[in-house]
């Protein structure tokens, strides 16, 4: 079976490809497996700045899980609990603590465990066409609150229980409006584009996108910052990259940042 997770990581941004082409990218476990795997070898690689994910060829980003293998990977309860909670949930979770940022590129179907992982990724960038749902009404099952919860943070209930009780696939226009997205772009333009923010991303302080993604995370649990934090607030100004910074703007060049 030709299904697999594949990583290239080339001057700073890496790329994690879905890749089961016959099934329009259905993730199955030991794509589930191989995702948790890449964003460990993506954790531990200090060059990464960014992270771009997508689907292998331009028809899908991922069809939802494998349906196919559920008759024997969720048979009983401890059979959906382990699919679920050691290789859904940890994939999944890999990709929500990135350090570095993650941009999901979306063309085609984005629907179930597709629309969870993109979910996960920091900017979501989709074609015209790409479409969105999760209408697992249909097939009997409902989705585990703990995958449920990550979209349930992205979006709010009304859109999650809308996605969920009517089982309605979206189109991208839609998804923008109700916030599954970040923009959307001419299909063909969609790896560019997903490319241009990587490179964007690429371009500014390292230090300072990881501190962003950890105060996003802070601030949105509610609970007031304590004396302590506010003053970690600051780490940014013993570092080399917010001195190349000063002295990039009054030389008028661009910075060259070093992670330091």
């Amino acid at each position: 079976m030709n299904t697999r997770i594949d990583l290239d990581i080339d001057q700073g941004i890496a790329t994690v490809t879905l890749h089961n082409p016959t099934k329009l990218n259905a993730v199955n476990a030991a794509m589930w497996r191989g995702l948790s795997a890449a964003m460990a070898r993506i954790a531990a690689d200090d060059s990464v700045r960014c992270v771009i994910v997508r689907g292998a060829g331009e028809n899908a980003f991922a069809a939802g899980g494998d349906i196919e293998e559920f008759r024997s990977v969720r048979a009983t309860v401890d059979d959906a609990l382990h699919y679920h909670e050691d290789l859904v949930a940890s994939a999944l979770n890999a990709i929500r603590d990135c350090a570095v940022p993650t941009v999901a590129a979306i063309r085609g179907a984005c629907v179930g465990g597709g629309l969870e992982i993109a979910g996960c990724c920091d900017i979501r960038i989709a074609g015209e066409s790409a479409r969105f749902g999760a209408p697992i009404n249909r097939l009997g099952f409902s989705m585990y609150p703990g995958e449920m919860a990550g979209l349930l943070a992205l979006v709010g209930p009304a859109v999650v229980l809308e996605i969920l009780l009517e089982g309605r696939i979206l189109d991208a226009r839609e998804a923008l409006q109700k916030g599954l997205l970040t923009r959307v772009v001419d299909d063909e333009r969609v790896f560019e584009e997903a490319a241009v923010s990587a490179e964007r991303i690429r371009a500014g302080a390292p230090l300072v996108a990881r501190w962003h993604k950890q105060w996003v995370r802070r601030l949105t649990t509610g609970v007031a910052l304590d004396e302590e934090e506010k003053r970690r607030a600051f780490d940014f100004l013993a570092t080399a990259d917010y001195r190349e910074g000063l002295a990039a703007f009054s030389e008028k060049r661009a910075p060259v940042f070093r992670g330091r």
